[in-house]
């Protein structure tokens, strides 16, 4: 049995809901799925970049850099989704 934080005495691998495969799992705050470590990072940073797009829009600043960064995650996410999709076939 693994140890560590309380309430991880789980198996620590499963599926990710994202892109499907089996490795470790993680939880973000504020959700029920669990991700691999890629794509938890990338969800944590789409949040995070819409939290900054909505402050600037409501600011008046220029959205586009931000825009352009949430596109890049949001393509990686989408890849590997697909990627799954294709291996589930």
């Amino acid at each position: 049995m693994l140890s560590g934080p309380k309430g991880s005495e789980q198996d620590p691998i499963g599926q990710c809901r994202v892109c499907g495969r089996n490795e470790e799992l993680f939880d973000l705050p504020g959700r029920i799925e669990k991700y691999c470590w890629q794509c938890s990072a990338d969800l944590a940073a789409s949040m995070l970049l819409k939290t900054e797009i909505d402050a600037a829009t409501a600011a008046g600043r220029s959205i586009e850099a931000l825009e352009c960064e949430f596109r890049e995650v949001s393509s990686r996410m989408l890849g590997r989704s697909q990627c799954a999709e294709i291996g589930n076939s």
